[in-house]
């Protein structure tokens, strides 16, 4: 992963539309900023809201009263859970 003091820097191309690009053109001047600079920073915002979108899990109000209880207070196993997990204590116990 390259450092905020790395100084190299990548090419990207794209083809855009004119209409798209006068569009674009104009809120990078109203930025004070180049093209490139605009959809660096644009892309990069979009980039780490659908990061974000992807890693972190909402729940609404009620899902998280219910996930606190289920973790407070777990339902009984499954018989097959019970099962799987005795088998697997007997295969670690026979490795060691």
């Amino acid at each position: 992963m390259a450092s905020r003091y790395d100084t190299r820097t990548a090419r990207v191309r794209a083809r855009i539309v004119p209409d798209a690009l006068a569009v674009i053109r104009r809120a990078a001047e109203l930025q004070g900023r180049s093209i490139g600079e605009f959809l660096v920073a644009a892309a990069l915002k979009d980039a780490h809201q659908t990061i974000e979108k992807a890693q972190i899990i909402r729940l609404s109000v009620e899902d998280q009263g219910r996930f606190a209880d289920l973790l407070l207070n777990p339902p009984e196993l499954a018989p097959a859970m019970k099962r799987a997990l005795e088998a697997r204590e007997r295969l670690i116990s026979d490795e060691r």
